[in-house]
């Protein structure tokens, strides 16, 4: 299955790690680091020019055309959307997973 986070961006259920609310996990200092980190090694990737009101954790693997070999790519998007709607979407599209 498939979840739409806004925008042109739609991901596989089975590459979501975590849904967070932004305001919220923003008021922590860990979480904050956490997200100028993604952000300094290139992770993020912002949806739409709106305000974001979500972000998704994702991973998923890839084939290097280069070795052959497989990699995990993360792949953080900034969600104009909010955590909870993004979440009963997840649910409501045929699973029961909970982020």
């Amino acid at each position: 299955m498939f979840l739409h986070l806004g925008g042109d961006v739609i991901v596989h259920k089975k590459d979501i790690i975590a849904i967070f609310d932004i305001s919220s996990t923003l008021k922590a200092k860990n979480s904050k680091l956490f997200l100028e980190i993604c952000n300094d090694e290139g992770f993020i990737q912002q949806i739409t020019n709106e305000e974001p009101r979500s972000f998704v954790i994702t991973e998923r693997v890839v084939n290097c055309k280069k070795t052959g070999k497989k990699d995990i790519k993360t792949i953080v998007y900034y969600s104009p959307i909010s955590a909870l709607t993004l979440q009963k979407r997840a649910v409501l599209n045929g699973g029961t997973d909970k982020y």
